[in-house]
């Protein structure tokens, strides 16, 4: 999946861009206090979006 995917996803669901790190970009979400961080690579494994998604305590991607 391309990251530009799991991103628009992550808006869709309230996440916002809490900080870039030095490989990874950290998303937070203010109303669950929740965040994780998500590579800065042109294509994430669908393993991995799935991953995020469930850490997050949000539906996966379809």
């Amino acid at each position: 999946m391309k990251r530009k995917e799991l991103i628009q996803h992550l808006r869709a669901n309230g996440f916002e861009l809490l900080r870039e790190g030095a490989r990874h970009s950290w998303w937070h979400n203010p109303a669950l206090n929740k965040r994780s961080a998500v590579p800065r690579h042109i294509e994430i494994s669908d393993i991995l979006a799935n991953k995020i998604c469930k850490d997050l305590g949000i539906p996966p991607i379809k």
